[in-house]
């Protein structure tokens, strides 16, 4: 069995390691530490998150940066300012019995004032979101030139929040770097030509299989009517009582919205989305770390960087329009050699996702019925139960009251008094499932089971093509990839705007400088008063009805806001509020 000093760290190091209990290295710990202690090496590390990755990176940056020289010689680039905070925990961590060792944390949300100040003091690692990294350069706070080491922490979460642009341009102005340090859950595309152009020849390792799930995760799905998908996912948490987990929405407006319904149902559960303010936000994820809040509900952009130990379950509320994300939703669980489940909510038009998503993630997903009325009140009633049982008793002066306990109760039965208790934990569950639905029966039955065979392709273009000519209009939108836009956070931006459901939207088909929407025709107009004249990154945002949808308007409105961050080759994205 390896061990962190046979990887070849320091003694200093290693002790800190020893601190935080830590005697046995993860597998990409082991194989990456070797790697990167050289310095001169670039390096690609495919693996889930929750598998140590931080440490893969932190502690050789640990041995190979000089405390003498009192400048940035480490940049850590990844895509949140949780993240960003909790690498740079961790690095304090690990520079425990070294001296002279400093790093500074720079995000938005915080006084750029401040995070100046500290840099000037003299930091050898910087860890960094991509639009504060941007905002330091423009304002000369920072230098690049004698970076020795960048890494990419996330590149994958990075690409899909729009931070290409940004990422190049770091890349481009770090031209003294010995290596880059590549550290991502999936291989797409996007990620690929970032090795390809800016690596040389680049150490590749892979832990499990590229763009898989976690093995110890269990993948369920339950399939749910749209008009009860909120009702579906309140018997779940039900059903699980002590659930301790993150629940996964499109948009800000559904999380506030099923945050704000199931806090008046008792849950302890807050929304985390853009429209908080740091230190909201931050209140929010310590009350979820410290367990004071059971349940957590996000957007994907939100949730970014989120790495909370213990999560029992995340749960989609619905499935993500990008397969990748999935793979994010869920390695929010089973971290750190635990076991984990990753709860679906689907209708049955979005069965072909689950078989997409098996094969994606190497996993089988199983089908599940929706919970009954009766097995949720059994379920919470056991559960409560076997923690009576448990419930500890050596502490306390109990026997004191025993006496009185006795004689109160001398004259009932044991089991009047588990009638009782039974009554008083659960009278408001019998009460709100008496006579509930069976929620499986507003399935369409031809829709039940696990066979998706009746979904060929033939049958999935008549839907497609009676939806496009039986009450759906199709706009143009001159916002497209180019903006740093992606399918979910397009999605999230036209509902915000246009104050409308998602209900009413058909299918979306985004390009790199114009996308299509589909929507009841009955709400188009509403959708192009809403968005159509509106300004986005300073430049005009133009909506209308598609030509029939099948001619391709020019691009207008591309004006000078474009322009400028052409003149400056990046985009500062992390200003924009669409989270």
């Amino acid at each position: 069995m390896n061990t962190f000093e046979a990887l070849g760290l320091k003694p200093e190091i290693v002790q800190s390691i020893t601190d935080l209990g830590f005697t046995t290295p993860t597998p990409i710990q082991e194989q990456a530490i070797p790697v990167l202690l050289s310095g001169t090496t670039d390096f690609v590390g495919l693996a889930q998150t929750g598998t140590g990755k931080t440490a893969a990176f932190g502690l050789p940056l640990m041995q190979l940066i000089n405390p003498a020289e009192r400048f940035p010689q480490a940049l850590i680039v990844c895509p949140t300012r949780e993240l960003c905070l909790q690498i740079t925990n961790d690095l304090q961590s690990f520079k425990k019995h070294l001296k002279g060792v400093n790093t500074e944390a720079v995000y938005g949300g915080a006084s750029i004032t401040m995070q100046i100040r500290n840099l000037r003091q003299g930091v050898q690692i910087v860890i960094a979101t991509p639009g504060r990294l941007i905002d330091l350069i423009e304002r000369k706070a920072i230098d690049l030139q004698k970076v020795k080491y960048v890494v990419l922490d996330e590149a994958d979460e990075m690409l899909n929040m729009g931070f290409r642009d940004d990422i190049d341009f770091v890349l481009k102005n770090t031209i003294n770097r010995e290596s880059i340090w590549l550290f991502s859950a999936t291989m797409p595309p996007e990620v690929r030509a970032i090795s390809k152009n800016f690596m040389t020849n680049p150490k590749e390792i892979t832990v499990g299989k590229k763009n898989s799930g976690n093995v110890n995760i269990d993948h369920q799905y339950f399939v749910a009517p749209a008009p009860h998908r909120y009702e579906t996912l309140k018997r779940l948490i039900d059903f699980n009582p002590g659930m301790y987990g993150i629940i996964f929405t499109r948009t800000k407006a559904d999380a506030q919205e099923i945050s704000e319904r199931l806090s008046k149902a008792g849950y302890d559960i807050e929304a985390l989305h853009g429209d908080l303010t740091q230190q909201q936000r931050d209140k929010v994820m310590g009350r979820f770390r410290n367990k004071t809040l059971q349940l957590l509900i996000a957007t994907d952009v939100a949730a970014r960087g989120i790495d909370v130990d213990g999560i029992t379950h995340v749960i989609n509320f619905e499935l993500p329009d990008d397969m990748e994300v999935y793979t994010h939703r869920s390695g929010r669980t089973a971290r750190a050699g635990k076991s984990g489940i990753c709860i679906s909510i689907c209708h049955t038009r979005e069965l072909f996702k689950i078989k997409q998503l098996e094969r994606m993630v190497n996993a089988k997903f199983h089908k599940f019925d929706i919970p009954s009325g009766k097995d949720v009140c059994r379920k919470q009633f056991f559960h409560f139960m076997d923690k009576l049982i448990q419930t500890d008793i050596s502490h306390g002066d109990y026997e004191t009251y025993l006496p009185d306990l006795i004689q109160k109760f001398e004259k009932v039965s044991k089991e009047e008094v588990l009638q009782r208790v039974a009554a008083l934990e659960f009278d408001h569950f019998l009460k709100y499932y008496d006579n509930a639905d069976d929620l499986n029966t507003k399935l369409d039955s031809r829709s039940r089971g696990n066979d998706m065979s009746s979904q060929d392709n033939g049958s999935r273009k008549e839907r497609t093509f009676n939806r496009r000519d039986n009450g759906y209009t199709r706009l143009f939108i001159n916002l497209g990839t180019k903006d740093g836009f992606y399918k979910a956070s397009f999605l999230q931006f036209i509902l915000d705007e246009s104050n409308l459901k998602k209900e009413v939207l058909g299918k979306i088909d985004m390009r790199e400088m114009n996308s299509w929407v589909e929507i009841d025709k009955s709400e188009s107009d509403r959708m192009i008063k809403a968005i159509d004249g509106k300004k986005y990154n300073n430049r005009v945002v133009r909506m209308n009805e598609a030509d029939g949808g099948f001619k391709r308007p020019s691009d207008e409105g591309r004006g000078d806001g474009r322009s400028e961050g052409r003149k400056r080759n990046y985009a500062p994205r992390e200003r924009r509020n669409y989270n």
